[in-house]
């Protein structure tokens, strides 16, 4: 746009900075004219300017207060970067569909309010991506007049690559197998590698060596809470040889005149019977 063409080169390098993953904003989806683009409420961007990645920055406009960010942040709105919208209902019937956006004629910024991109960023990446996608389909086309050391080279590491995937699953099968058969003769059973399929590093997954399939058992502290409400208040008091139940002290602040005190017995908790 010729707006952002026309933009001082701090104010270039703080939309740059913002549509950049480093700012940690949260970019949503939405419905501009029947088209998807990327927006962001305002109070997102004030933080992101005032975060210690931006500090870090050279050749930004300094900030320290949210409302030197504020500023910063209306005069990048000024040249079209983002827009100031207005979020209404889903685009579809699915409540999770993107909100549909309308853009506001009165542009300024507000934390309140949402903005939606006009700025994809730096393409180098996908430049790069591009350019790395066309060589590899290259050199795959081309793979006939290789070198012959090169082309064994290649055998020789997708041989390695299968072998690989083929042990994992041959691991997988053979620890199902031992532990179907501890189940039977050593129960509750033992696992080979029991953080094989756990959402852990690659050498995580192999330690332990093995671990018996104990259920982790529940806490019985909150069983007991439930015990002590159900029986609070609840005391069996002598009262002419017989038993009464009257709620118990439920302080010992204020102490009891010998004369009026009388023998109080705990009623046993029937939780565990």
């Amino acid at each position: 746009m010729e707006q952002q063409a026309k933009a001082p080169p701090d104010l270039k390098k703080v939309a740059q900075f913002l549509r950049s993953g480093g700012a940690g904003m949260k970019v949503r989806v939405g419905a501009l004219n029947g088209k998807r683009v990327d927006y962001f409420k305002g109070k997102s961007a004030v933080k992101a300017l005032l975060s210690p990645a931006y500090q870090k920055k050279k050749g930004m406009p300094p900030i320290t207060t949210e409302d030197e960010a504020k500023t910063v942040l209306h005069a990048v709105n000024t040249f079209a970067f983002y827009l100031r919208v207005q979020r209404g209902g889903p685009s579809g019937s699915s409540s999770s569909s993107p909100k549909v956006l309308q853009i506001i004629q009165e542009q300024r910024f507000a934390p309140d309010e949402y903005y939606a991109w006009f700025y994809d960023g730096s393409q180098w990446t996908t430049y790069a991506g591009g350019v790395a996608m066309v060589v590899i389909m290259l050199a795959g086309v081309m793979f006939p007049l290789w070198p012959p050391t090169m082309r064994l080279g290649v055998w020789y590491l997708s041989i390695g690559m299968l072998g690989l995937i083929g042990l994992f699953f041959v691991i997988a099968i053979l620890r199902l197998i031992f532990y179907i058969i501890t189940v039977i003769v050593a129960s509750p059973g033992i696992w080979i590698f029991p953080k094989l399929f756990a959402d852990v590093g690659f050498v995580e997954s192999f330690i332990p060596l093995w671990e018996w399939d104990v259920q982790k058992k529940k806490s019985k502290k909150k069983k007991g809470e439930k015990g002590e409400k159900s029986d609070k208040g609840k005391s069996k008091v002598s009262t002419n040889g017989g038993t009464a139940e009257t709620p118990a002290e439920t302080s010992d602040a204020s102490p009891t005149p010998s004369s009026r005190r009388t023998r109080i017995e705990e009623v046993e908790d029937d939780d565990d019977a």
